[in-house]
């Protein structure tokens, strides 16, 4: 998979309190480029009712007067993409705005919710273990009548806690990077008179295949990665002047520097000059991360000469298991057995090709160049080992 920066992106958080790209409008990837506040405080007004914002926090503490606004971001630690994607927008709040914005990234459910809410993280671990529990879950909760009365229910049960919750933080904006917190959120803020008051955007971190309940009639905008989630939200019956199409949100950290391979190989005691290759599976470290590995260590080893031609890099999350499992294992090609990683764009940087799960993103990937699909680990290994003397094709 080649990974390429393109110049001249707005970004999604531009593009969140900024106006947006309407639908008639080309499709755009939402990389952070780092211009500052372009639209920003023209939609900030047409969104919450003030004037104007400056760079610099006025003394007013009033909510009329005051330039410091709250961010609300909302998700779930159901995988590594939400508090991700959460993380990405605050870091660029940050970067272009400094003080003017207050941005908290918190999950409702697991801190102000009560059971199953606050055990979701837990459950979706214990679902991705077993695909076909997950598969039940997935489309048994995808009519709208089903998941609409189970999350009213809960919205009734934990209403207290989840104002208190919300109400802490005095949002100015609400942010949903999580497809379970539209509902609860929604239902709490029009039963305290506080909607259209409160701005509410969803951003879907889903390229292509999502549930149903990223959707919700009462938000304020969606804003969708790909034009087939602009098609899945109108079925759903949003109104097209809620919706805007941006790309994933992504750390300014990815795309605001160039990186040298040769300096970043050094850097992370990878080999100068082998073919690289970097196996992740999520935040969670899941899938057949482990036979995957297994099968590039065999192919990327010659034989017949008796030495490497690859290298290997595998991510394993917050598996420990795994990485116990894979460190204990013998190599016979350079292999870097790493936990939870932070700096991600380095590791990217440094590798010719990137394997990882499958999720719901397959055909948008395929279908736009950006990659292959392979069946089972020996496929893959199979495929980095036919093309790793292209390191172009990589």
């Amino acid at each position: 998979m080649v990974i390429s920066v393109p110049s001249h992106r707005r970004s999604m958080r531009d593009a969140m309190l900024g106006g947006g790209r309407q639908l008639h409008k080309p499709l755009r990837c939402a990389f952070y480029d780092g211009i500052p506040g372009e639209g920003l405080a023209a939609a900030l007004a047409e969104a919450t009712g003030s004037v104007s914002l400056s760079r610099t926090p006025a003394t007013d503490g009033s909510v009329s007067g005051k330039a410091v606004r709250n961010v609300l971001i909302l998700m779930s630690d159901t995988g590594g993409g939400h508090r991700a994607s959460a993380e990405a927008l605050r870091d660029a709040f940050r970067l272009d705005f400094g003080d003017a914005y207050q941005v908290f990234v918190r999950d409702l459910g697991k801190e102000y919710g009560g059971w199953p809410l606050n055990d979701m993280e837990r459950s979706y671990k214990f679902m991705i273990r077993h695909v076909r529990l997950w598969k039940v879950a997935f489309h048994g909760t995808s009519p709208r009548w089903v998941h609409g009365m189970y999350l009213t229910a809960l919205a009734y049960l934990y209403a207290n806690e989840v104002v208190a919750g919300m109400m802490k933080y005095k949002p100015d904006v609400i942010i949903s990077v999580h497809p379970l917190m539209q509902h609860i959120p929604l239902w709490v803020l029009k039963w305290q008179s506080l909607q259209p008051k409160v701005p509410f955007f969803t951003v879907i971190t889903d390229l292509n295949t999502c549930h149903p309940t990223w959707f919700h009639h009462g938000v304020t905008r969606c804003y969708c990665p790909s034009a087939e989630v602009v098609k899945r939200a109108l079925t759903r019956g949003l109104d097209p002047s809620q919706i805007r199409v941006y790309g994933l949100p992504i750390r300014p950290s990815f795309c605001r520097a160039v990186l040298d391979k040769d300096g970043l190989r050094k850097e992370l005691g990878l080999h100068p000059e082998l073919p690289a290759v970097l196996l992740m599976g999520g935040g969670e470290g899941m899938g057949p991360v482990e036979e995957t590995a297994k099968a590039l260590g065999h192919e990327l080893y010659d034989h017949r000469r008796r030495r490497p031609v690859g290298q290997v890099v595998v991510i394993c999350g917050r598996n420990q298991a795994l990485r116990s499992t894979l460190l204990s294992l013998p190599w016979k090609v350079p292999v870097k057995i790493r936990g939870f990683e932070k700096q991600m764009e380095k590791w990217m940087g440094a590798c010719d090709c990137i394997i990882t799960k499958e999720v719901g993103n397959v055909p948008y990937v395929v279908d736009n160049g950006a990659g292959v699909f392979c069946k089972d680990a020996g496929e893959a290994g199979a495929m980095v080992r036919d093309r790793r003397g292209r390191r172009r094709q990589l």
